[in-house]
């Protein structure tokens, strides 16, 4: 079975600083028919003008993923990341993928700090498999050409391949795609596929999808991803 999402039937919200699109429920936004899928809980499209962002709040037990499509996203939290003495910068650009396990609890703040451009980046929240651990940070960058033309791992539970490590079980491939170039992976029939497209156009399993579209694959045995046109896409293996 293939669940379509349209990138026009999902929520959006404009609150002047941030317009974000929820391919799920989310905050004021709440769609009953769209809570979720599997243990995949959030995807959101947001747009910070310039010189905002989010202040500091809190989360817990969720694992938190921005992927960051233009301009910077600057990330400071409670455990040092983005203050110095040697801790992480949390400044994240295009290629470059975040990852912070809230476990038991953790403040943070993200902002766009340039003077004339947008960020735009998807923020994906996924439930974890272990609740109340200490709060974690990582962030790394994964270059256009390992995405080019397949899919690259870039988060799983073992952190395998160079992929940051989540606590969840669920992993994050992302690709690159035009022309000729193709993937095609197995998909476990007792589990859940999720493919977000993030630019361009693509046909997924002879579906055409275009920017913002996304599906969600249920015990279908293979996931074929073709015909792209300046495409990038998220495909997520989900309990």
């Amino acid at each position: 079975m293939i669940m379509l999402r349209k990138s026009s039937d999902r929520g959006y919200a404009d609150h002047g600083w941030l317009k974000s699109c929820h391919t799920f429920s989310f905050a004021d936004y709440h769609d009953p028919a769209h809570m979720g899928f599997g243990n995949l809980r959030v995807i959101n499209e947001d747009r910070i003008t310039p010189g905002s962002g989010f202040g500091t709040h809190g989360h817990r037990d969720m694992e938190i993923i921005s992927y960051v499509l233009e301009g910077e996203l600057a990330h400071k939290d409670s455990m040092g990341t983005g203050q110095a003495k040697g801790a992480p910068s949390g400044v994240i650009r295009p290629g470059d993928v975040q990852r912070m396990s809230a476990g038991r609890g953790v403040q943070h703040s993200e902002f766009n700090h340039a003077a004339d451009a947008t960020t735009h980046f998807l923020q994906i929240w996924i439930q974890p498999n272990v609740q109340g651990i200490p709060a974690e940070y990582e962030q790394k960058h994964f270059p256009a050409e390992a995405k080019r033309g397949k899919l690259a791992l870039v988060a799983s539970p073992e952190g395998r391949d160079g992929s940051l490590r989540i606590h969840a079980d669920a992993s994050i491939a992302a690709g690159l795609f035009d022309g000729a170039e193709s993937a095609e992976l197995k998909v476990d029939p007792k589990r859940k596929a999720w493919v977000q497209v993030i630019r361009g156009e693509v046909d997924v399993n002879g579906r055409r999808l275009g920017t913002g579209d996304a599906v969600g694959l249920v015990e279908e045995p293979t996931l074929r991803i073709d015909r792209g046109v300046g495409a990038e896409v998220l495909v997520f293996d989900l309990a």
